[in-house]
C-alpha cells in the first residue's frame, strides 16, 4: 500500500491548490517545495481577481462569465485577502473609442452576478477625486468593479487549509527523483535528510520548472512548452484615491497602477517571452522604463526608473502549440502505470476552479467526496465581505495598542484568526520583540510555528511585504531573533 494517495511537487498556487482540494474530498497527500510556499512566480502576479477586459476585447465571453464567477467565490472564502475596488480607464479618442469602452463594460456586468459590487459607470472627472493625480484633458472615466488580492499570502493560507484537513506539507524538500510503476516511488532530500515515500498519483506544479522536473526527475516526455516571464514595478504612492486606474498605452496593452502596502504603487504588467533560470529571473531596464513611460503618459508626478523601489517577476508556462494564460492540465494514466497530472500556467482567479477540475480527474482510481472548495471559507475567512471593516474595528476595540493601519495589516493578513497572533495581548510589549513598527515576535512565532516561514525573506516578502519599509537594523534583528524565536528578548 502507498504511502499517500497523491503526491505534489510544487508550493506556488496551483500545487497548494490541488493539495487543498484532494485532502477535503478524503485523499492522503504529501506537497513537497524545495524553496518556500509562494517563492516564485506565484508571489509575482499583477494581484487581480478579474475578468480582464482584455480577454473580454478578444471576444471570449465564455472565459469571462468563468473569471466572474470565480470572483464572486473569491469575496466569500477569502473575504480578508480578496478585496473590492474600483478600477477606472480614462478616456481618449488616441486609443479605443469611448462608446467601444462603454460597450464593453455594459457587457462585463451583465456577464456576473455582481452579489454587491457596483456597476459601471461614466465619471466627470475633471471634478472627481479620481482625476486630482492625472494630467490634463482627461474629463471623462468609465468605473467599474473587480477585485485585489495578497497573492502570496493566499498560496500560505491555501496549504495551510490543506494542511488542516490532514495534507503533508513539506518545504525546504526535494524531489530528486521519482519512479513510476503501479505507484509512484519518491526519492526526497528534506532539510538535508534522504528519505522515500511513495504514492498512488503523483502531480508535477513546478511552474517554471515543470519541464525541467518531467525530464530530469520523472523521466516522463512532455509536451513543448512556452515560458513567459511577467513583471511588475512598484514606486512611492502616486495617487491618494483607493481605486485602480487601467492605461490604455500606445502599444494597445493596458496597464494596471494600484495601491500597494498603503504607501506605494504597484504598476504593471509587462510580459514576453523568456529563456534561463527560473530561479534568476530579473526585470530588464527595457522593461523599467515601459511601465514608466507608460504611467507617465497618464500621471502629473512623472515616474521615472531612479524611483522604482522593487521590481516583482516571475515565470509562467503554457504550450507552446497555443499560448494562453488559461493554464494548463494534462493527465496521463495507462494500463499498470500510476497517474500523472500535471499542471501549469493559469492565473490567480481561476486557480481553485482549475485544482478542483484536476483532482476530479482521478476519480476512477478511487473514490472521494464530491467537490467542496468553493463553499469553504479559507483559514480567518469566515465572515463576509462586505464586514471587512468592522474587523478592523473590533480588532482595535479589543486590542487597543493597535493603530488603524496595523489593524488593517492584521485583519487583511489573518481575518478572523488574529486572536491565535496576538492572544490575550493588553499591550505591545506583551507581544515580544519589535522589527519596526509593525512585525512583533508574537508574530513572527506564529509565522514559524504555522506558516512554515523559515528566514527573514518568508516573513518579509511572502507572508508579509513589510520588507518594503523595515530598515537594515530590523531586518538584522529578526535574522537573529529567527534563529532562536523561544527566547524572551
Amino acid at each position: 500500500m502507498a504511502d499517500y494517495d497523491l503526491a505534489i511537487i510544487g508550493g506556488g498556487l496551483n500545487g497548494v491548490s490541488l493539495a487543498r482540494d484532494a485532502a477535503g474530498r478524503g485523499l492522503r497527500v504529501i506537497l513537497v517545495e524545495q524553496g518556500d510556499l509562494a517563492g516564485a512566480a506565484s508571489s509575482a502576479t499583477p494581484r487581480l481577481i478579474h475578468g480582464d477586459l482584455s480577454v473580454l476585447e478578444r471576444r471570449r465571453f465564455w472565459r469571462v462569465r468563468r473569471a466572474l464567477a470565480e470572483r464572486a467565490t473569491w469575496l466569500r472564502i477569502a473575504p480578508h485577502l480578496v478585496r473590492p475596488m474600483s478600477f477606472v480607464i480614462p478616456a481618449h479618442s488616441d486609443e479605443r473609442p469611448p462608446w467601444l469602452l462603454r460597450a464593453g463594460l455594459y457587457v462585463y456586468d451583465a456577464l456576473t452576478n455582481r452579489g454587491g459590487l457596483p456597476g459601471s459607470t461614466t465619471l466627470d472627472i475633471t471634478h472627481h477625486p479620481v482625476g486630482n493625480a492625472l494630467k490634463r484633458p482627461f474629463g471623462v472615466a468609465f468605473e467599474y468593479s473587480d477585485c485585489v488580492v495578497d497573492d502570496s499570502r493566499l498560496v500560505v493560507l491555501t496549504a495551510l487549509d490543506a494542511a488542516e484537513r490532514g495534507a503533508a506539507i513539506r518545504t525546504g524538500a526535494r524531489c530528486v527523483r521519482a519512479d513510476r510503476t503501479e505507484i509512484w516511488r519518491l526519492a526526497l532530500v528534506d532539510r538535508g535528510h534522504r528519505r522515500v515515500v511513495t504514492a498512488r498519483a503523483l502531480a508535477n506544479a513546478t511552474g517554471g520548472w515543470t519541464s525541467m522536473v518531467a525530464e530530469t526527475v520523472l523521466r516522463q516526455p512532455q509536451p513543448a512548452m512556452a515560458a513567459m516571464q511577467m513583471s511588475q514595478i512598484v514606486v512611492p504612492r502616486l495617487f491618494e484615491s483607493d481605486n485602480v486606474y487601467v492605461f490604455q498605452n500606445s502599444d494597445g496593452r493596458l496597464i494596471f497602477a494600484g495601491p500597494f502596502e498603503r504607501d506605494f504603487t504597484l504598476v504593471g504588467t509587462v510580459t514576453h517571452d523568456f529563456t534561463g533560470d527560473p530561479a534568476i529571473v530579473a526585470m530588464s531596464g527595457a522593461d523599467v522604463s515601459y511601465l514608466c513611460e507608460a504611467v507617465s503618459r497618464y500621471f502629473r508626478e512623472r515616474v521615472a526608473p531612479t524611483d522604482v523601489v522593487r521590481t516583482v517577476s516571475g515565470v509562467n508556462l503554457t504550450p507552446a502549440s497555443a499560448r494562453r494564460r488559461d493554464g494548463t492540465t494534462l493527465f496521463h494514466a495507462r494500463r499498470r502505470k500510476a497517474p500523472l497530472l500535471t499542471m501549469f500556467g493559469g492565473d490567480v482567479t481561476t486557480s481553485r476552479l482549475r485544482a478542483e477540475q484536476a483532482v476530479t480527474r482521478l476519480t476512477p482510481f478511487y473514490p472521494m467526496s464530491p467537490r467542496w472548495t468553493a463553499r469553504a471559507a479559507l483559514p480567518g475567512g469566515d465572515f463576509a465581505w462586505d464586514r471587512f471593516e468592522t474587523e478592523i474595528d473590533l480588532a482595535r476595540h479589543r486590542w487597543r495598542f493597535l493603530s488603524e493601519p496595523q489593524a488593517r495589516r492584521l485583519v487583511a493578513a489573518y481575518g478572523s484568526r488574529l486572536p491565535a497572533v496576538l492572544g490575550d495581548a493588553k499591550t505591545r510589549d506583551e507581544l515580544g520583540p519589535a522589527f519596526g513598527p509593525d512585525l512583533t515576535g508574537a508574530e513572527v512565532r506564529y509565522l514559524m510555528g504555522r506558516e512554515w516561514a523559515r528566514f527573514p525573506e518568508d516573513v518579509l516578502w511572502r507572508r508579509s511585504k513589510l520588507g518594503l519599509t523595515m530598515p537594515a537594523a530590523d531586518r538584522e534583528a529578526l535574522a537573529a531573533f529567527m534563529d532562536d524565536p523561544h527566547r524572551t528578548g
